[in-house]
């Protein structure tokens, strides 16, 4: 009787833990207000190998991003806007767990295909990694665009529904002001109901 109260338990506290992950992927951190600030930076979300040469992208929709990539790219170098690429790196343990349950252990720190995409390789000025979804999760975001008095940022990357849309929202509620590239982006699925949570919390997407 004892053994099976400790089991049910343990099964119990399990459960929690892993609840706990999936929370935490999906939140939306909120951050001190940011005030005035005049600069613009591109922000490029998850363009590394695993996701980009393994994803369940086609072809066709990757070369017309990367294409739109690359012009925004320019873009921002030729009007000396910073570049601020971020990886994806499961290395909380709950998250980490679910990544090997349900995401095929894909982008586990240390694990293979966590670089940024050949495409998008050495075009950065700065190079971040995130935990979660929420590129603003570890405050590391928060403290390089700060250093640089980015007030702006256009994002663009993967994927429009998750890691795209929780980063723009963190992004809104700090106050920056938030245009999301739509040509710069890949959604796996259907993405209307992030597009219509972007623009309900004043993020732009053109």
């Amino acid at each position: 009787m004892i053994f099976g109260y400790l089991l049910a338990s343990a099964v119990a506290l399990g459960i929690i833990w892993l609840a706990f992950g999936i929370w935490k992927i999906g939140a939306v951190s909120r951050g001190k207000p940011i005030g005035e600030r005049g600069k613009q930076a591109l922000l490029l979300i998850d363009l590394q190998s695993v996701f980009w040469d393994h994803g369940p992208y086609s072809d066709a929709a990757k070369h017309s991003t990367k294409d739109a990539i690359l012009r925004e790219i320019d873009a921002a170098k030729a009007q000396g806007h910073h570049i601020v690429a971020v990886r994806q790196e499961w290395s909380i343990p709950s998250t980490k767990a679910i990544a090997r349950l349900a995401m095929k252990g894909q982008a586990i720190e240390g694990s293979k295909g966590t670089e940024l995409a050949e495409p998008f390789a050495g075009l950065a000025d700065h190079v971040l990694v995130k935990r979660v979804q929420d590129a603003f999760e570890t405050g590391a975001l928060d403290a390089l665009l700060a250093s640089l008095g980015v007030g702006q940022l256009r994002i663009a990357g993967l994927d429009l529904n998750y890691c795209v849309l929780k980063t723009a929202l963190a992004a809104r509620n700090r106050g920056y002001d938030v245009t999301v590239v739509e040509g710069g982006t890949l959604s796996a699925a259907p993405s209307e109901r992030a597009e219509r949570q972007m623009a309900t919390h004043g993020v732009a997407l053109r």
